[in-house]
């Protein structure tokens, strides 16, 4: 990744593990690479109100060799995307009815104000 942009960001752990990211979420194949041509990628040439640890950040991991080519990350984060997308259709579908099913429920047992019948 390239640590000197301005929306990088690391953090290192107790245990010693060390999360790199993009703060735009822009890095689909963090911590090893940014997208060659990245549209938002910025310099960052100020470090205003940062602070600064005492420890020096690892250095980023090797690569797996799964993940060599582009084509196969971009089919894969695809097909995870649609099993999530899947999951939270149906799951979304189960808490709208019980909503509509708790609502019914609440507005049966509701005591009318009007003490008589007309």
């Amino acid at each position: 990744m390239r640590e000197e942009c301005k929306h990088f960001q690391t953090r290192t752990y107790p245990s010693g593990d060390t999360m790199r990211k993009c703060a735009l979420d822009l890095a689909p194949e963090a911590p090893w690479r940014c997208p060659a041509n990245c549209t938002s990628y910025e310099r960052r040439m100020a470090d205003v109100n940062w602070k600064h640890g005492t420890l020096v950040t690892p250095p980023t991991p090797a690569a797996p060799s799964s993940i060599g080519h582009d084509e196969t990350i971009g089919a894969l984060l695809d097909e995870a995307e649609d099993i999530v997308n899947a999951v939270s259709a149906e799951l979304r579908a189960e808490v709208d009815q019980e909503k509509a099913v708790a609502a019914r429920k609440a507005a049966s047992r509701r005591r009318r104000w009007w003490p008589f019948k007309k």
